[in-house]
């Protein structure tokens, strides 16, 4: 019984500890620090990003991010928005901030996803502070990862 109960306490630790040494990509893109600035083309004020020198490192590097899927792509497009927030919470509908999506660019047709489906990905970091046609956080080259 002893043995077990020190496999439990044991194993418990181990996982805590590995988790606390697993970076969560969704709080290092909340360290991104974001500037209203007025954009003549929409006519409105837009939120630009200042990227922390530690995520810039990571541009071009392979991250991997879960979160659920929002329909706010177009269907036709190789390419998704997931959110660390279910749709009611997210981004385009609730509360959270532009550091709370990511768009991911498939390497291959992933299949259908429903709203709000929690899955991970896994791609090449691009950072993007100019586009407004695009989010601020892209993975490319993108996989599901099962």
């Amino acid at each position: 019984m002893k043995k077990i109960l020190l496999t439990i306490v044991l194993g418990s630790v181990l996982s805590f500890v590995y988790a606390q040494g697993k970076s969560d990509t969704w709080n290092e893109f909340a360290k991104t620090k974001f500037e209203p600035k007025y954009y003549e083309k929409l006519g409105e004020y837009i939120f630009y990003p200042n990227f922390p020198a530690e995520l810039k490192a990571q541009v071009g590097k392979e991250i991997t991010v879960k979160g659920f899927y929002v329909p706010f792509a177009p269907e036709d497009g190789n390419y998704i928005i997931i959110s660390k927030y279910p749709m009611s919470q997210c981004f385009f509908c609730g509360g959270g901030g532009p550091e709370s999506i990511a768009e991911v660019t498939f390497a291959k047709d992933p299949g259908k996803f429903q709203v709000d489906d929690l899955i991970t990905v896994r791609g090449k970091l691009q950072l993007n502070a100019d586009d407004v046609d695009h989010v601020n956080f892209i993975l490319k080259d993108a996989v599901l990862v099962k």
